[in-house]
């Protein structure tokens, strides 16, 4: 296995999926914490900060959007409105 950021990630996914299987034994289970435990707790792959990348016209869109789409409950409209304050 390379360590690539891809390829961390991905046992990290499957460490967790472990933890929360039923039908792991609980050797295996304590194996998996123990590898999560020894990773860094910072994202392995993306960028720093993916915020700098995005359209602000596109956000602003997508929030105006969550505030009339009737299926998001009132507290994730709360939180568009308070994020399309922000902007």
């Amino acid at each position: 296995m390379q360590n690539t950021a891809e390829d961390i990630s991905n046992a990290a996914k499957g460490h967790k999926a472990n933890l929360s299987n039923p039908n792991t034994s609980e050797a295996s289970k304590a194996h998996s914490k123990e590898v999560l435990d020894s990773m860094p707790d910072q994202p392995f792959y993306g960028k720093e900060d993916q915020n700098a990348s995005k359209n602000p016209n596109q956000v602003a869109g997508g929030l105006k959007a969550t505030l009339n789409n009737d299926s998001i409950p009132e507290s994730g409209k709360q939180k568009a409105q308070e994020k399309l304050d922000d902007m």
